[in-house]
């Protein structure tokens, strides 16, 4: 009997946004970006069979996320992205500061309709026909919805709950045909981070729903629950330190259909002058896979392997490629 196929599943939260539309396309045929460089030279040195990026401008085309995978050492033939609500216009005040039209006012923060989307890689054919979405879920349809209120009245006014979507960057359930059995699911998402609001607390209220609408998923209130998943992605989230309805991610991880192969391992480093080091990215297999190895691509300051990331440790952004191998 031949050993079964083992699969490596990674998230990287790598700066892969720009200021503007067409900007990192432009960066990515350049070939001269040291940032990207050493993102690249990151993904290559791990090699996953399925990469989660969830901070990469999205547009119509594919045009950046072709050209980027094309750009990689490591083949990626499969490619998944669709349109963020980063950047989409609402039509509302959606931060309550009484202008229309800035980033905040979008769907999901962004200066730009895509600025820092999700995009998934995959070596494996991705059923893009059977692809579930709840990027369009209103904020209020998720059961059990805690909405921001300030001074007794919904915040910023009843009118924007109306149309508020759940998700700042998107949720997306992605089956990728593993060659030996039956799909992957990715459950693939990128939350807000639960700051930059004030007393009504919008962003820690969301980014706590943001978590829950996979438990949701899972339970099967939305959806169909997947079988043989994975989810992976930058939940913002840490469940010891730092800002945030920590206690959601403590209650997430604990859920017995999940497993956590890296617990309380850093994904992320602000330095002494923002929150320090966090885990905020998690790639969390079903309890469907045996999980053989994982990771979080974090090299010691005086080994070969810190090159990739610069002299400062820097070169790639404060995030940390994180990976888990399983097999069934």
């Amino acid at each position: 009997m031949a050993p079964a196929e083992t699969y490596r599943i990674a998230t990287y939260a790598a700066p892969l946004s720009r200021d503007g539309p067409g900007l990192l396309l432009r960066d990515i045929r350049k070939g001269d970006d040291p940032e990207i460089a050493a993102i690249s030279a990151v993904i290559a040195y791990i090699a996953p069979d399925v990469l989660v990026l969830t901070n990469f401008d999205y547009d119509l085309d594919g045009l950046a996320l072709s050209a980027y995978a094309e750009s990689l050492p490591v083949p990626y033939p499969f490619r998944f992205a669709t349109s963020p609500n980063a950047g989409i216009p609402s039509g509302h005040d959606l931060d309550g500061n009484g202008y229309l039209g800035d980033a905040r006012d979008a769907f999901g923060y962004g200066r730009f309709a895509g600025d820092g989307g999700l995009a998934v890689l995959s070596r494996f054919p991705i059923a893009t026909e059977a692809v579930q979405n709840f990027t369009g879920l209103l904020w209020r349809d998720l059961p059990s919805a805690t909405l921001p209120v300030r001074d007794a009245a919904p915040f910023p006014s009843a009118a924007a709950q109306e149309v508020m979507r759940l998700s700042s960057t998107a949720h997306w359930i992605v089956p990728v045909n593993l060659p030996d059995g039956p799909p992957l699911h990715v459950m693939a998402y990128s939350a807000t981070p639960p700051v930059f609001d004030g007393p009504e607390d919008a962003n820690g209220l969301r980014n706590r729903d943001e978590l829950r609408l996979w438990q949701m998923v899972l339970d099967g209130t939305l959806g169909t629950a997947p079988a043989d998943f994975v989810i992976a992605g930058n939940t913002n989230l840490d469940p010891l330190a730092g800002d945030g309805l920590r206690q959601a991610m403590v209650d997430f991880l604990a859920d017995p259909r999940l497993q956590d192969p890296l617990p309380e391992q850093p994904t992320a480093d602000w330095g002494a002058e923002g929150p320090g080091k966090l885990r905020v990215s998690y790639v969390l297999p079903s309890r469907s896979w045996e999980v053989v190895d994982a990771g979080v691509f974090w090299p010691a300051t005086n080994s070969a392997d810190a090159d990739l990331l610069g002299s400062d440790s820097t070169a790639a952004g404060p995030h940390h490629l994180v990976w888990v191998d399983i097999r069934r």
